[in-house]
């Protein structure tokens, strides 16, 4: 397996390629979204703070869009991050954060094969605000994937 991994910079723009890659037959077992949750309040938890997932039925508009009204992904989640805040989550990668104790999305992308360094870069990205994608999948489709997600403005595309 090869993983593509890039930042948006608003939601729609984020929206548009899960959809791109949905259409193009990317599933949902292969595709992950992180994002802060701006609309609970913001703000950074600290390392002793509890981590939940939760369900967004009464939370995030996006979730709900991720999750719900488009059908675009399943598992939708709310969690919070020590260091980084309340996120939003959908995708393997979802399930990967809400079982960590410690090492925040970095960490998560690090058990995704993605070297810690660049981990923290994209851990950093969600931190200001930006969207992420991860598109975990078989090698000979990540030239689909990286191109899909540069058509829909995303930047800092890498494979690994």
């Amino acid at each position: 397996m090869s993983v593509v991994i890039g930042t948006f910079s608003d939601r729609n723009q984020a929206e548009s390629a899960v959809k791109s890659l949905r259409d193009k037959g990317f599933t949902e077992d292969e595709i992950s979204i992180v994002a802060r949750d701006e609309q609970s309040g913001g703000g950074d938890f600290e390392s002793g703070d509890d981590m939940a997932l939760d369900d967004l039925s009464e939370g995030t508009t996006w979730g709900g869009v991720l999750g719900g009204t488009a059908g675009l992904l399943a598992g939708v989640g709310a969690l919070a991050i020590p260091g980084i805040g309340p996120i939003i989550a959908a995708g393997p990668l979802a399930a990967a954060l809400s079982g960590a104790v410690t090492g925040g999305v970095a960490g998560g992308l690090l058990d995704m094969g993605i070297p810690e360094d660049r981990g923290q870069f994209f851990e950093d990205e969600v931190k200001r605000g930006r969207f992420l994608a991860v598109i975990d999948t078989e090698a000979g489709l990540v030239e689909d994937a990286a191109r899909i997600m540069w058509e829909n403005g995303a930047s800092d595309v890498e494979t690994h």
